[in-house]
Parts: C-alpha cells; structure tokens; sequence
C-alpha cells in the first residue's frame, strides 16, 4: 500500500501570485479540480493523479506538479499550478 497522498487539488493561478497558503491561492485560482491517484506513475517517473479535466505527475514528497494537462493541453504562458493537499475521507 502506497503511503502518497491519494487525493491532491490543484489550483491553477497567475504566475505572479506568491505564497502557498491554501486560502489565499484559492482566492487568486482562475481553475481547480480534485484529482486522485491512478496508481501509476507518469511519463515524469512520479505519480500520476486525474480528475476533473486534469492529469498530472506530482512530487508527492515536495507537492511539485512535475507535469500537467488541462481538458488535454499544456498551461498557457504566465500560468502556474499549485498542490493543495485534501483530506481522505
């Protein structure tokens, strides 16, 4: 049994917004979604989460995106995306 966080959130923000308090990036999110471990590991080498329109490889150490799609293409210049770790229930 893996000891990774079966659940992330994933915010996706202006590059600009600074900081890693959950409340505060939430706010400044211009998209979010719930994505949950698949059990396998991405093209990264790091576990690959899905859900809500996005898959993503995440560091599951450092709550690094090491890759992500969103509805299927890659962000756009000037945006970034942030972990947010959600309980499971």
């Amino acid at each position: 049994m893996s000891t990774h966080p079966q659940r992330f959130e994933i915010l996706v923000v202006p590059e600009h917004v600074e900081g890693s308090d959950a409340a505060s990036l939430a706010q400044s999110a211009l998209r979010s979604a719930v994505v949950q471990a698949t059990g396998q590991r991405g093209s990264s080498g790091y576990p690959r989460y899905v859900g809500e329109g996005m898959e993503a490889d995440i560091d599951p150490a450092t709550r690094t995106v090491e890759a992500l799609l969103v509805d299927g293409s890659e962000l756009d210049y000037g945006m970034s995306a942030r972990v947010v770790e959600v309980p499971d229930n």
